[in-house]
Formats: C-alpha cells, sequence, structure tokens
C-alpha cells in the first residue's frame, strides 16, 4: 500500500524499501516539530488528554487517500475463488503492507517514547503460547506480532501454496486472530505517531490502507466489532464514503464515548 500503488487482491508483495529512505532524521523531526505547533498537540509518546483533538480526524487529512477505488467492490469474494484462499491472499497482502507502514515510523516508535502498546484510552498485552500476560512497550507488542504473522503466512500447513494442499480446520479462527493484532498496529500508529506519518507525507496511504482492512475484516466477519470500536470514529469517516454500513459501529461508539476517563486493558 505503500508507494505509488495500492494493495490488490491476490498479490504476495515482496517486502520493499521504505518509502522516503534518503529522508534525514534531522528533517523529519524539523517537520514533526512544525505539526505540533501547528496542532499544539503533546509531544509524542504521552497519552493524551481525553478532550485533545485527535489530529487524523481532520478534514483537510482525512480527505487524503492515494486512489479512488471502490474498496467496498474489490474486498468481495470474487466468483469461483475458494474462500480460504480470499482470505489467504489478502491476508498476506495486508500483514505485509502494515508491516511496511509501520516501518515508516519505527525509529520514532520506541521504548522510552511508547512505554506501553497503547491507542487512545485502550492499553493492550501481549499473551505468549502459554496464556501469560505479558506487559511491554509499544515496539516490542509490534515485533511479537509481526513475528507471529510472519511465522504463520510462511508456513505451508497453515497458509499452504502448493496445489492440492488443504488448509488447517483453524485457519479462520487463526486469520481472525491475525487480523485483531494488525488492527492493533494500525490504530497504535493514528493513536501515537499520525504526526510523523503527516510529516512524512504517507498519510494518504495509511488512511487507504485503513479502509481497505477494515473494509475487508468487516465483510467477513474476522474482527469483533467490539474490539474496532475505539477508532470508530475514524472508521465513520474514512469508510462511510465507500459504501461501507456501521456494523453495528453505532452502539460500539456510545460505549466508546462512556468510558474515556478511564484506561482499559486487553
Amino acid at each position: 500500500m505503500v508507494g505509488d500503488h495500492c494493495s490488490l487482491p491476490g498479490e504476495r508483495p515482496v517486502r520493499a524499501p521504505s518509502p522516503k529512505a534518503g529522508l534525514s532524521c534531522k528533517m523529519v523531526l524539523q517537520a514533526v516539530g512544525k505539526v505540533l505547533r501547528k496542532s499544539k498537540g503533546k509531544p509524542n509518546g504521552k497519552k493524551p488528554a481525553p478532550e485533545e483533538k485527535k489530529l487524523y480526524l481532520e478534514p483537510e487529512y482525512t480527505k487524503s487517500r492515494i486512489t479512488d477505488f471502490e474498496f467496498k467492490e474489490l474486498v468481495m469474494l470474487p466468483r469461483e475463488i475458494d474462500l480460504n484462499e480470499w482470505l489467504a491472499s489478502n491476508t498476506t497482502t495486508f500483514f505485509h503492507h502494515i508491516n511496511l507502514q509501520y516501518s515508516t515510523i519505527s525509529e520514532f516508535c520506541t521504548g522510552e517514547s511508547c512505554q506501553t502498546m497503547a491507542v487512545c484510552n485502550t492499553q493492550y498485552y501481549w499473551y505468549d503460547e502459554r496464556g501469560k500476560k505479558i506487559k511491554c512497550t509499544a515496539p516490542q507488542y509490534v515485533d511479537f506480532v509481526m513475528s507471529s504473522v510472519q511465522k504463520l503466512v510462511t508456513d505451508e500447513d497453515v497458509f499452504p501454496t502448493k496445489y492440492g494442499k488443504e488448509f488447517p480446520n483453524s485457519f479462520e479462527s487463526l486469520v481472525k486472530k491475525i487480523c485483531k493484532y494488525l488492527f492493533h498496529v494500525l490504530a497504535h500508529i493514528y493513536s501515537s505517531h499520525f504526526k510523523e506519518t503527516l510529516a512524512l507525507e504517507l498519510h494518504g496511504h495509511l488512511n487507504t490502507l485503513y479502509t481497505h482492512f477494515i473494509l475487508f475484516i468487516r465483510e467477513f466477519n474476522l474482527v469483533d466489532p467490539k474490539e474496532t470500536t475505539i477508532m470508530d470514529d475514524l472508521t465513520e469517516v474514512l469508510c462511510s464514503s465507500s459504501g461501507s454500513s456501521s456494523n453495528g459501529s453505532g452502539n460500539g461508539s456510545s460505549n466508546s464515548a462512556g468510558a474515556q476517563n478511564h484506561v482499559k486493558e486487553r
């Protein structure tokens, strides 16, 4: 998704170099400083006050996209295509593009600036293979996500690529788990690193990727609406022009509004 093209179904991309790779850290920091002064926001990594205005909801930024594709139609299962093949192809593509999008701001997402994996008023914890709850910094959490997903999508027994190889019975549940974690990464970029994304002029890429991803997971009910409620305000703005229904997000928004004064843990 990052670049001059959008993710297409069936695409198995090879990770490309980060956009704007030649941009020096100093130049980015200067650009971020300008955005911070303009928005009068708090420094990156500080938990925003409930009343703080969300920069990513500003109309001048939400209207930025890199394509005019009708994603609602693009995510639909094509005729004569196996559902699991479609889920596998798209999930792999989203993994690569979200990983690439995060890599553009990864140098600003540090253990010092992002001491917890926080999105607005929610703090996420990682659970290891034994189910042990682990409190970690945002970069650690993202590393756990990307490493575990990479392991799954390259496992021939889980994401088969050879003809005649069957998908496991647990495939759909694994895809749902992957999509939930990828949503957390996207939400963290918006919540904690939108200023850097804006300074890099990659907000159009981020908006397009988010819209495509949300419509995909809604089309196949891959993530519980309660899980995505935290970003319902953004989803409503970005997806309304793509013909997306609320899918129960209205109730989720009211619940979110009532939870602004405390931090939730997941």
